[in-house]
C-alpha cells in the first residue's frame, strides 16, 4: 500500500473515532437526564390515573355523588385549604403527635435494639415476646389506650409509639450485629471500655441503621395516625378527614388525603436524606 493510501486510511479512522467520546458524553447526559426525570414520570402517571378515575366518576351516574374526588374539585379544595390556613391548622396537631410518638419510640427502641444486638442472651430472652407484640395491630391497643391515659392526645401518642417502636428496635439490633468485630477489638486494644466502645464505635456505626428504622417507623406511624385521630380529639388530619366524610364534602376529603400524602412524602424524604448522610467510616 502506498504512503498516500495509508495516510488516507488513517484520516478516515480518525474521523470515525473522533465523535466516539462525544457520543459517549451524549449517552451519559441522556441517562442522567432520564434519571432525574424518572420521579416526575412516575408522578405524572399517578396524576393520569387520577384524571382517568375522575372521568369515570363524572360519567357514571351511579358515582355522581363522589365526583368531588375528581382532580378538578379536589385540587380547587386543596388550594382553598392552603390559602385559608386550614391545612396548617389541621396538620400542626397531627405533626406534634407524630413527633411525640416517634420520640417515645426512639427513646425506647434504640437502647433496646443496642441491647438485643450486642447481647446474645438478651436476644434469646427478648426476641419471642418482642416478635409476638410486634404482630399485634397497634389499633388493637385502642381500648387499652383510652382506659390507661387521661387524655385523648396521650392515647394517640401511645398508639403511634406502639406502632413505631418495632422498626427502630429491630433495625438498630440488625445494625449492631453487622458492626465489624475488628473495630471493637481495636477499641479494646486502645483501652476503651464498654461504654466508650458504645459511644465511639457502635453508635456511629449503626446510626444509619437507626435512621433507616426511624424512617420505616415514620411510615407505620403515619398510617396509624389518621384512624387513631378518629378518637375523641377535635383537631388533626384524622379529625378533618372524619368531619369531611360526615358532611359528604368529598372534594375537601380528597384534598386532605392529598395533603396527608404530600406531608408524609416530605418527611420520608427528609429522613431518607439524613440516613444517606449518616454512613460512618472509621478513621484509620
Amino acid at each position: 500500500m502506498s504512503g498516500g493510501a495509508i495516510e488516507a486510511a488513517l484520516a478516515v479512522e480518525r474521523e470515525v473515532a473522533a465523535p466516539a467520546p462525544r457520543r459517549a458524553g451524549i449517552r451519559l447526559g441522556s441517562a442522567q437526564a432520564l434519571d432525574r426525570l424518572a420521579p416526575l414520570v412516575g408522578l405524572a402517571g399517578l396524576l393520569a390515573l387520577w384524571f382517568a378515575g375522575g372521568l369515570v366518576l363524572e360519567s357514571v351516574p351511579a358515582y355522581a355523588a363522589f365526583a368531588g374526588f375528581a382532580p378538578g374539585p379536589a385540587l380547587a379544595s386543596f388550594w382553598d385549604l392552603i390559602a385559608s390556613g386550614e391545612a396548617w391548622r389541621a396538620a400542626a396537631p397531627s405533626l406534634a403527635r407524630i413527633g411525640q410518638g416517634l420520640a417515645v419510640a426512639f427513646l425506647l427502641g434504640a437502647p433496646l435494639g443496642l441491647l438485643v444486638g450486642s447481647a446474645p442472651l438478651a436476644e434469646r430472652i427478648l426476641q419471642p415476646p418482642f416478635q409476638l407484640l410486634r404482630m399485634i395491630s397497634p389499633l388493637a391497643w385502642m381500648p387499652v389506650a383510652v382506659l390507661a391515659f387521661p387524655s385523648w392526645d396521650g392515647a394517640i401518642v401511645f398508639l403511634i409509639a406502639a406502632a413505631a417502636i418495632w422498626p427502630i428496635l429491630f433495625a438498630t439490633a440488625a445494625g449492631v450485629k453487622r458492626v465489624d468485630p475488628v473495630w471493637l477489638a481495636m477499641a479494646r486494644n486502645l483501652g476503651a471500655g464498654r461504654l466508650a466502645a458504645l459511644r465511639a464505635v457502635i453508635v456511629p456505626a449503626v446510626l444509619q441503621d437507626i435512621l433507616t428504622g426511624l424512617r420505616l417507623a415514620l411510615g407505620v406511624a403515619w398510617i396509624v395516625l389518621v384512624p387513631a385521630e378518629y378518637l375523641g380529639v377535635t383537631s388533626g388530619l384524622g379529625y378533618a378527614i372524619n368531619d369531611a366524610r360526615d358532611t359528604l364534602s368529598y372534594d375537601r376529603l380528597a384534598a386532605l388525603v392529598l395533603l396527608i400524602g404530600l406531608l408524609g412524602y416530605a418527611l420520608d424524604s427528609l429522613l431518607g436524606r439524613l440516613a444517606d448522610r449518616a454512613r460512618w467510616i472509621p478513621a484509620t
